[in-house]
């Protein structure tokens, strides 16, 4: 199973990684020391956008994946995550977690969580999921097809590879 911790720059990208189901540590408040430790401790792959932390990181014979400042959207980043460590960009709704708090999300039936949502969110989705630590609930809104288009993107871009390294990858 696949850990990451993610640095403070990076707060977007946690959070579609935690949706894609990866168990993904990541704090606004988390120093370079805190991030080291942890990957240390949890066995975790660090991606961050700082290149000294990344370069403390290797010396530590940790794993770390550098996002370059010019990857700024989030298909970039994710395909390079990807590339890098061979990561499925496949949604799986029974394996997703908490975008805000990374707990494991649990597909929940309407009658749970009935009182949690207005009632035409109720009436529009059938699939609905419950996150028992920080009590929100989630469901595949409008912003899905936000998501399943950048995913497709990604998904498009990694079948496309010929085997050589992209210009993102030669400066990692």
């Amino acid at each position: 199973m696949v850990k990451v911790v993610v640095d403070s720059m990076l707060g977007n990208l946690a959070r579609w990684l935690r949706v894609l189901g990866y168990d993904t540590e990541y704090s606004r408040k988390m120093q370079d020391g805190d991030i080291l430790s942890l990957a240390i401790r949890d066995s975790r792959i660090i991606i961050t956008r700082d290149l000294g932390l990344h370069r403390r990181a290797i010396k530590k014979n940790l794993m770390s994946v550098y996002i370059p400042p010019e990857l700024t959207e989030i298909a970039d980043m994710l395909t390079l995550i990807a590339e890098k460590l061979g990561l499925s960009i496949d949604f799986d709704k029974g394996n997703t977690r908490c975008p805000l708090c990374n707990n494991r999300l649990s597909i929940v039936p309407k009658a749970q969580i009935a009182s949690l949502v207005p009632p035409e969110v109720l009436n529009k989705y059938d699939t609905f999921w419950y996150c028992s630590k920080c009590r929100k609930v989630y469901w595949q809104g409008n912003h899905w097809k936000t998501i399943s288009d950048t995913l497709e993107i990604v998904k498009s871009r990694l079948n496309r590879k010929t085997g050589g390294p992209s210009s993102a990858e030669s400066r990692v």
